[in-house]
Order: C-alpha cells, then structure tokens, then sequence
C-alpha cells in the first residue's frame, strides 16, 4: 500500500512539474504569436472546499441523462429511498448557482429527463463557507448546465438515443441547442432543448409472511427545457438577466396486486418551473473589490393525478404551489495583512411560499422567511492559508392545515466556520474544516399529500411540522495535484429530518420524521494509476511530459460511511469505483467504469441487501472535423447487475427494486464553426457565479 501511494504521489509530482513546463511555453508563444491559447479542462478539480467533475469533456459523463452521469461520480450515492449523498452528506441541489427548489420523485425525475450533453460541469462543494446560505446543510451540488460563449454567432448541437429492451423495447431522445453572441452592446445566450424517455421499473414489498405489493411502472417521460442569459456592459459595471423554462409531462401504467387487492392504474404528472435572475455587478478602479446585487424569482407548480384504469375513478388528486423570491448583497476587497487577506460581507433575505392542494381543496399553506447577514475573511501567511467567518441567520416559519395550525418557528441562530491549510509544495495541501450548518425541511417532506404512487398496502406522505436540522461538520483532507486524496469527515446532526419505511397497520407507509442525533463518519481515497508504469517502469514513467486527461490510466476510489443512529446496530458499508480510460488507435477513447459497495451496513434506517447501484459502463468516443463533432456509443450496465434491496431496520418489511438500466446509446455534439477568425471563446454568462474568477460575469 505505501509502494501504490508513493507511486501515485511521484506520478502526480511529475503532472504537475510537466503541466507547468507547458504553461510557461504555451505563455511565450502566445506573447511572441499573438494568438490565443485555450486551456484544456482538466477532468477532476480538487479544491479546498470543492470537487469539481467536468462533464463536456467526459464522454462516460455526458451520454445518456444528467442522472446517470452523476451515478457514475465516485462517492455520490443516489437511492430510491435514501436520496442523494456524497461522501456521507445530503446534498442540497443548486442549478446554474441558484437553489433548484424541487425535491423527492420531481427531482428523480427532473434528472433523468434533463441530457448529460447539455452540462458543462458539476461542482459538489463539501465545505461551504459562510458566504453560502448556512440553510445549505451538510453540502451543495452546483450543475451548471450553461456552455462558452463567443463573440460573433456560434452554435453547438447535441442529441443523443438510447434502447433498452427489458420486457419490450423501449427508447429515449434528446436533442438541444445552443446559440451565443456578442456585440458591442450586450452579449446573449439561448439554450433549449428536449428529452423523451421510456423506461420500467419493478419494485416488491414484503413482510416476513406475504407480500404486501408487487408492481410493474411503465412510464413515458416528456421533458422540455429553455435558458437565457443576457450580459449588457455599462462602462465597468455589468448587468446579467437569466430566465429559465423547464416543463414535464410524465405518464405511467401500474400494475400492482399483493395481499388483498388487484390493480391497474394510470398516473400524471406535469410540472412546471420558472426562474428569473438578476445580478447587477459593481466594479471599482481597485479590481480588488466587488460588489453584487441579486435578485431571484422561482415558482414550481405540480399535479400529480392517479386513476384506476380498470373503473375510471380517481386514486389521488394532488398538486403544489411553490414560490420563492431571494434577494442578496455581496460586497468583498482585498488588502495587505499578513501577506494578503480578503474580507467579504453581505446580506440576504428570502421567502417560500408553499401551498398544497388534495383534491382541489389547500390543506397545507406554509410560509418560510428568513434573513442573513454574513462576514468571513481568508489570508495567506507564508505556506498557510486561513478562512474564518461566521453568518447569522434569523427564521420565522407559520401556516395552516386544514385542520390546525402549524406548530411556529422562530430563532435566530449563529452559524461559524473556519479552515487552515498547509500548503507542503505547489498543489499539494492539508486542509482541515469546520462548519455549523442548518437544513430546513424542504417542501417534499412537509407535503402531507401523496404525489407519488400508492395502493391499498403502501402509501408515501409528509409531516408538515418537522423541525430544521442542526449540522456540526468536521473534515480532514491531504490532496495532491487534483487527482489523488484522502479525506475523513465527520457530521453531527440534531433532529435530522429523514424519509425512512414503517409499517401501517397491514401495510406499509414511507414517512419523514425527526431524528433526534445522527452521527456519519466517512473516509475517501482516490488514487490513479498510470498503465505505463507497468509497462516502462517508475524511472521512465517519470521522464514522460503528458497530459493525465489524455494517457492511459486507472483511477481507483475507495469510500467507508457509517451512520451511528439510536436504537440500531450499526454497521458501517464500503464503497468501490474503478474507472479506465484507454486511447486506442485512431484516438478513440475507450472508457470502462464500474461501481459497487459492500453489503449487510446501515444506511440511516436501511439495511442494503445488495450492493448500492453496482454495474458496469463501457463508452468509446471520438472527435472528427478539427474537434469539432464529438460521437460516443456506450453501454450502461453492461450485466444488468443494478438494482435495490433493502430491510427496513425497526420493522420486519423487504424492499426491492429494479429498473431498465441495461442501456445501449449514441451521442453527439457539434460545435458549428465559425467562419470568423477573430472569434475568442469566453465563459458563459447563463452561469452568474462569483466564484468564476476568470468568467465573463466578473
């Protein structure tokens, strides 16, 4: 083991001496040429506070939905009853740097329709600092979906086509566009597209003495989505206008029997969301300091309607209205202390407005405000960088059922954090973490109507009075060049809200509740190998000057969570991700991954019987005209190995699901090309986030 992490400390040693060598050339070329010279993006970024996975250059990534992409990142767990996490933490999802604000089975599905090929990257951000709302929990993932932009017309298209055949044939298409220019007035972005998709899914549920239900859901999803993105240049300052539109018409027939009851039935569920975005961008002759004024707009509308197809009469009429507005203000500078030191601050307001209906009538109306102010400062003495701040938050929750009111909330409570890292050589760090953090019950968990599908044994509702959750997180990370790390995490959370399966009278019931403490530990490796250290050896491994993103290697990860609850014997479950790329003759690229875990551990109140989403992907991708047109083939679950199973500690209930995950495709994107020599590829501007230290929003 000491030899394998030797090698790949020297490996990445020797990438990152190499990489600067072609920096320093590629800059005098460019002085002495003049022209410009564009950065290759590099596959896995690993920062201080984030992980970011790039997806537009990732063939394995970018074929099929943006939520078979995010299966394939090692340490991100999806579940169908233990949703998202990475590295032990929930995630709170964010588009485009804004809160998505959707959850639960319209999430699932938001994911699966939206294509990987419209993605540029994802960044899952393990250590957010004051500056991000501290409602964000234990982690936030950021999919920005936005492309480059460059001046004059350009234009790239993407589509892709899958087939399964898992009982029948069923297929999948996605096709979408994007359109970008500039003038000397403002520049413009237009992203649209569509997705249609097919799919099955056979789930069980069981007690010890009969099964309660058994169904086959054969859905037809039809997903549409359309971004804009405006940037007007007034003298230093800049104004961004952003406005999206995605809807979705999802269809399904169920058929279902268990102890008592037969049946056939028909669900819909069309969805609809809005979001409008405003950032006005101050900028001063002191390129140092920045000042930022949002404002955000987002409303979903939901109807979810079940009907017994044999009879015709209606299961479940159900729907939600769910409006949010955010407004912000960051201001932040520079000056020398230590050896350079930034201060930032700012202010926040926002409010939900969430309101759901059973059958026409409201029996939920729920109203959420909350205000923020925050200040944090980062420095730099000698090989030390420090971050400490702190955020005050102040909340006021209310509303009504149709029978109560609501139990009411208010507190305002400090949340600090803080962070040192040791830089031992040029990218290569020890960095050690700390955060309090809060997470609101989002609107999934406090709905007390069905929108998902049930029978007369199994039924799925909320608790329109869960409490927020209290989060302490402690992270220890040493990483070397981006791509090998190690790390250990540790969350303490207090009344965790938590989706988990009871019984219900005969039957069963899937409910959130507050837990009152939970513990997670979690620990992560990631190492690659270079194939030509079996071939020539360490010495000549070490004289070659390449690029990682474009040899042959092996990149192997390694993840143990354990979730410590009361009244469970917990055991902990370890998580394996292998994934190869190979260049093959003709520059095509072959890449082979593969995912599993162990069996038998808790994972919060479910114990797996099988391995988490284990399977085996194969894609082979090659560029033509100029790089340019980029074509991929790939088979996912090659073996057809993934599936779900899982005992519902505290009861004698057996889950199991499967779905058609065996998936044949093809992809591409073209990026027409300009005929304008003069035309430079900037950052985009559907993505207004600050972090972008070389975007065109700052």
């Amino acid at each position: 083991m000491k030899n394998v992490l030797f090698i790949g400390l020297l490996f990445l040693f020797q990438i990152s001496f190499a990489q600067e060598e072609t920096k320093k050339d590629s800059i005098l070329t460019t002085e002495l040429k003049e022209v410009v010279v564009q950065s290759k993006k590099k596959s896995i970024e690993q920062k201080a506070d984030r992980t970011i996975f790039n997806f537009s250059e990732q063939s394995h990534l970018n074929s099929g939905s943006v939520m078979e992409g995010l299966k394939k990142l090692p340490g991100l767990i999806v579940s169908d009853v233990a949703g998202m996490m990475y590295q032990g933490k929930q995630l709170e999802v964010f588009m485009d740097t804004r809160p998505l604000n959707i959850f639960s089975n319209e999430l699932t599905s938001y994911l699966e329709s939206l294509p990987a090929n419209s993605i540029e990257k994802v960044e899952i951000i393990t250590q957010p600092g004051a500056e991000f709302p501290a409602t964000s929990g234990g982690a936030i993932i950021n999919i920005v979906t936005s492309k480059n932009a460059k001046k004059y017309l350009s234009a790239t298209y993407s589509n892709g086509y899958s087939y399964t055949k898992y009982t029948k044939s069923r297929h999948r298409f996605n096709n979408s566009v994007l359109l970008n220019a500039r003038n000397k007035w403002f520049g413009w972005q237009i992203q649209l597209g569509q997705n249609f998709n097919q799919g099955y899914q056979r789930t069980n549920f069981r007690n010890e003495s009969f099964v309660l239900s058994q169904n086959t859901t054969d859905r037809e999803n039809r997903f549409y989505f359309f971004k804009t993105g405006l940037k007007f240049d007034l003298k230093k300052d800049r104004l961004l206008v952003n406005y999206d539109f995605t809807t979705s018409n999802n269809n399904a027939l169920i058929d279902a029997n268990g102890f008592g009851f037969t049946t056939s039935d028909v669900s819909k569920n069309k969805l609809n969301r809005n979001d409008v975005a405003l950032n006005y961008q101050k900028r001063f002759d002191d390129a140092t300091k920045k000042l930022d004024f949002r404002f955000n707009i987002n409303s979903v509308d939901n109807q979810f309607d079940l009907t017994n197809r044999s009879v015709g009469n209606s299961v479940l009429d159900n729907g939600f209205d769910q409006l949010f507005y955010q407004f912000r203000t960051d201001y932040s500078q520079e000056f020398s202390f230590l050896e350079k030191t930034k201060f930032s601050t700012g202010v926040l307001a926002d409010q939900l407005e969430f309101e759901a209906q059973n059958e026409g009538s409201t029996n939920l109306d729920y109203q959420r405000t909350t205000f923020a102010a925050y200040t944090e400062f980062q420095s730099t003495y000698k090989k030390f960088d420090f971050v400490v701040g702190g955020r005050l938050e102040s909340y006021s929750i209310k509303g009504t059922t149709d029978t109560d009111d609501l139990i009411p909330f208010k507190q305002t409570r400090f949340f600090p954090n803080a962070s040192i890292q040791y830089n031992i050589i040029p990218q290569v760090f020890f960095n050690a973490n700390y955060n309090k953090k809060i997470s609101l019950p989002n609107t999934a968990s406090l709905n007390p109507n069905n929108t998902n599908y049930q029978n007369p044994n199994v039924t799925f509702f909320g608790d329109p009075n869960l409490e927020p959750t209290i989060f302490d997180n402690y992270e220890v990370k040493i990483s070397a060049f981006e791509y090998f790390y190690v790390s250990y995490s540790r969350s303490d959370a207090n009344n965790q809200v938590m989706n988990r399966i009871i019984t219900d009278g005969d039957g069963a019931a899937s409910i959130s509740e507050n837990i009152p403490q939970v513990t997670i530990h979690n620990f992560n490796f990631g190492l690659p190998i270079p194939y030509m250290l079996f071939t020539k050896g360490l010495t000549e491994t070490l004289k070659f000057d390449f690029n990682p993103d474009e040899i042959n290697f092996l990149y192997l990860y390694v993840g143990h969570q354990k979730h410590i609850l009361p009244d469970v014997t917990n055991k902990g479950l370890w998580f394996f991700n292998a994934m190869s790329q190979i260049v093959l003759p003709g520059k095509i690229t072959f890449t082979a991954n593969y995912n599993t875990s162990s069996t038998g551990g808790n994972y919060f109140y479910y114990e797996n019987r099988v391995p988490f989403g284990q399977q085996f992907d194969v894609t082979f991708a090659k560029k033509f005209l100029d790089n340019n047109l980029a074509i991929s083939v790939y088979c996912n679950d090659v073996f057809n190995t993934n599936e779900q199973g899982f005992n519902a500690l505290g009861t004698n209930l057996v889950y199991a699901s499967k779905n058609d995950t065996r998936r044949v495709g093809i992809t591409l994107n073209y990026k027409i090309p300009t005929k304008n020599k003069l035309a430079k590829e900037e950052s985009n501007i559907l993505n207004n986030d600050k972090k972008e230290e070389n975007s065109i929003v700052n």
